[in-house]
């Protein structure tokens, strides 16, 4: 992965990456940013996103997969952090239209906090 931050000036998690558009920030360090969902699902509802503009887990290949990795582990650390490690928690990625992915930047959404409904997300 390149050091040079890319953006896209059009995207909404750019702008909130740059710090552009506010957001409850929950987690950063040079490779990812963590903020919670305006629009909660549960009541734990986070976002972690690349700060590199990767615009859906299509796009994630050999020169991404070592930064793909770490928000993996940043995720672990988020669910620790919010207590939802013992109850469990959800980890989802929307891909392309079809999968209703409403923001074309890769991002995964941390859910926990209640039982979960059985069945397709």
């Amino acid at each position: 992965m390149s050091d040079v931050l890319r953006f896209d000036d059009n995207c909404v998690f750019c702008k909130i990456i740059k710090g552009d558009i506010p957001s409850t920030k929950v987690y950063e360090d040079n490779l990812c940013y963590a903020f919670r969902d305006i629009n909660p699902q549960a009541p734990t509802h986070i976002l972690v996103v690349p700060k590199v503009h990767i615009t859906s887990v299509a796009e994630v290949d050999r020169h991404n997969e070592a930064l793909v990795g770490h928000m993996f582990t940043v995720i672990a650390k988020i669910a620790r952090d919010e207590g939802l490690d013992e109850g469990g928690y959800r980890v989802i990625s929307n891909c392309g239209p079809d999968a209703c992915q409403s923001v074309p930047h890769l991002h995964f959404h941390i859910l926990g906090g209640k039982k979960m409904r059985e069945g397709m997300v």
